[in-house]
Order: structure tokens, then C-alpha cells, then sequence
């Protein structure tokens, strides 16, 4: 016994290649075990085998346990497994998997925290258009009057939350955090004319607006490329349209997190443009911003949803309105050319970044707030 108390990260696929942020936090704890609960394990982050319990094994029984609880909240055995490793709370990742998790909360009796990322607090209802968001809208106002806290990942979802209806005493805003150990640069690598993206090839994403800076960039600076890191039904679409707008530009799909630190390490400016979607969707936070902050790469971004939490405009990288492609060419250029700014904003990201979204220091602060809620004891503030 390691005297550790456990907890329950519910999550309903675990964990696409994306969710490198729920890992990150869970088994960045020290004072409690965490154990990875939902539905079915899909192709994406690896977990610890032994602390992974779903509904669905992917066989036809496995199915219809999974439907029979999204439908009917039921599941004997399920229930009695997540049971079997008595957890101190559950902690349900996104709004949808608050609501997935009511039915284990009832069961178990234990309080339920649910951190919302951002999709869940920013599409509008009307463009809910897959069972579980539906479900999500269905049951809101249960999850609302159930849950002990909501934990949003900026101060932008946390208003959006409130515009929900969630309560505005128990909704708090903390952020996720970082592994500063791990997102740290290695100064002897050399950095190249790379301007790096990295996210899903979704609206959101502003990758298209990326390609058109970078036309406007590559005119100014001839040897500079766009590298893009990530997969999505965008991604035809953009790699045809870079064909006929660029003349240095790589697709590399999905690749891993370590993958990811390597060009962060060699690129000298990242750049995700996110936009607000056509359904709402807006960036929640954007963790990958403060991780290109810690390897030293300077940002240029649209300052749109809780970017402008994670990146510092003058400081750590450059903010322009949304949409502004322009602006955004000409910033990053000013990053690519001028070595002096880049020198500063390369430390000062570095530096921010240890100082606000130290994964060690938020996660200090998040199980003082598991314990404050064990405890019936809740904190007012956290950071």
C-alpha cells in the first residue's frame, strides 16, 4: 500500500492522440492514483493497463454494454468494477463525460469534479450532431444540480459556462498545466526557417488562414517553411491548396509527443491561427501554445477564445485579430527576421511558462482542491 487514495479520470474514448493534457495532469499526481474509466479504449495515447476499466471490450457483448449504459445508465458489473477500486471522487473530463459519469456518481456515492475544455462550453446546441452531445444538452441541468465542482481551463470557457447556467459558485478556472521537464529545449539544436502548426485540420484551427500568411511570408523569406503536424477532414482540402499557394510546405499527419518537441525544438515560430467556428467552436485554452512557449518557440496567433490566456501579445509571442492574415505574415516575419525579438520572447515564454503553467504547481493546487472537496471543505479561489 502506497497510502495513495484513488481517483477516477472518466473520460469516454481513452484517449485520442490529441488528449495528451488529461494524461499529462493524471499521472503528474502524487497523492492520488489515478485510474482511466469510460466507455472503450480507442488507437491513440497508451495507458497503463492496470488502471484502465471500460464498459466496452469492442466484442458484441461489449457493444451492447456500452449502448445499454449510454441509453439506460445501467451496468452491474462495469459498476461494480470502477466499485471494486474504491475512488475518493470521480473526475469526468469534458461536459459530456460529466453527464456519462452521473450514473457512476449515484451508484458510488462519491462527488464528481468535470473539467470543461472547451467544445463542450463553446458549440452551440443547435449543432450538437452525435449522440453523446446530445445526450450532454439532455441531461445539463442534472449535471448542473449534481456536480460538486466544474473546473474550466481558462477564464474565456468560464464564461461561456456561466452562459450555460452552470453555478457560478462552483465553477472555477484552473490551469492544466505543463511538464516543464519535458517541454525544455535543448539550446544545441540548431533552429531552422520553420513555422510550425500543430492541431487537428479542423474550421477551428485557422489553418487555412496559415497557408495564406505563409504565401505573403515566403515572398519575404524565400527558404522558410510550413511544417503541419496533425490529421483531420480538412486535411486534403489544405494540403491541395498549399500545393498552389507554397513553395516549402510539409503534411506530416499525427505524430507523437515526442515527435512534436522535436520540431518545436528546431522551428522558430509556431503558429495555430484558430478561428471561432461556424457552430461556435472556439480554442478553450490551447495547451499546445504554452508547450511551444516552453521549448522556447516563440507564438503568432489569432487572439481569439482563451488564447490570449496562454500566450502574453508583446511578450511571448504576437496576437492579431482573427481572420487577419495580413498581420499575422507580417509578425511572423518580424519572428523569422529580427533576432533580437526572437531571443527576448524565446525566453520570456520559457520563463511565463514555468512561472503560471508548471504542471507540478497546478497539480499541487488541483489535489488541494480533491481534498477540499473530500473534506466537504471547499475552496473558494484557486488559481
Amino acid at each position: 500500500m502506497n497510502g495513495k487514495r484513488n481517483v477516477v479520470i472518466y473520460k469516454d474514448h481513452l484517449l485520442s492522440p490529441s488528449e495528451t493534457f488529461v494524461r499529462a495532469q493524471s499521472e503528474a499526481l502524487q497523492t492520488f492514483t489515478p485510474y482511466y474509466v469510460g466507455s472503450r479504449e480507442i488507437k491513440g495515447l497508451k495507458l497503463p493497463n492496470e488502471r484502465v476499466i471500460v464498459l466496452n471490450d469492442q466484442s458484441v457483448m461489449g457493444w451492447g454494454k456500452e449502448t445499454m449504459y449510454k441509453l439506460l445508465g445501467k451496468s452491474t458489473g462495469f459498476m461494480k468494477k470502477v466499485a471494486g477500486i474504491k475512488p475518493s471522487l470521480i473526475h469526468a473530463h469534458f461536459g459530456f463525460g460529466g453527464v456519462l459519469a452521473l450514473p457512476l456518481v449515484k451508484s458510488l456515492g462519491v462527488p464528481l469534479i468535470v473539467t470543461f475544455h472547451g467544445f463542450d462550453a463553446t458549440v452551440k446546441d443547435e449543432y450538437a450532431d452525435f449522440y453523446t452531445h446530445k445526450l450532454y444538452i439532455r441531461k445539463r441541468q442534472e449535471l448542473q444540480r449534481t456536480g460538486t465542482l466544474f473546473i474550466a481551463v481558462s477564464d474565456f470557457i468560464r464564461s461561456k459556462m456561466l452562459e450555460q447556467g452552470y453555478p457560478e459558485e462552483r465553477v472555477v478556472r484552473h490551469y492544466i498545466g505543463i511538464d516543464v521537464d519535458a517541454f525544455t529545449p535543448d539550446d544545441q539544436v540548431e533552429r531552422y526557417p520553420i513555422v510550425l502548426f500543430v492541431g487537428r485540420l479542423v474550421e477551428k484551427k485557422g489553418a487555412e488562414y496559415l497557408i495564406d500568411a505563409m504565401r505573403k511570408v515566403q515572398k519575404w523569406v524565400p527558404d522558410c517553411e510550413l511544417v503541419c503536424i496533425g490529421d483531420g477532414p480538412l486535411r486534403n482540402h489544405l494540403e491541395e491548396k498549399a500545393g498552389r499557394l507554397l513553395k516549402k510546405y510539409r503534411f506530416l499527419g499525427v505524430q507523437p509527443p515526442e515527435v512534436v518537441r522535436e520540431w518545436m525544438n528546431k522551428a522558430r515560430v509556431f503558429s495555430v491561427p484558430s478561428v471561432i467556428a461556424s457552430n461556435g467552436d472556439a480554442e478553450g485554452f490551447g495547451m499546445v501554445f504554452a508547450e511551444a512557449n516552453a521549448m522556447g518557440l516563440p507564438v503568432v496567433s489569432f487572439a481569439t477564445g482563451g488564447i490570449t490566456e496562454a500566450v502574453s501579445h508583446g511578450e511571448t509571442g504576437f496576437l492579431v485579430p482573427e481572420k487577419d492574415t495580413n498581420m499575422l505574415a507580417a509578425y511572423i516575419r518580424t519572428l523569422l527576421e529580427e533576432q533580437h525579438i526572437w531571443e527576448v520572447f524565446s525566453q520570456q515564454g520559457k520563463d511565463r511558462v514555468r512561472r503560471l503553467f508548471n504542471i507540478t504547481k497546478q497539480n499541487t493546487e488541483l489535489e488541494a482542491l480533491y481534498e477540499g472537496i473530500i473534506q466537504n471543505n471547499l475552496p473558494i479561489k484557486i488559481s
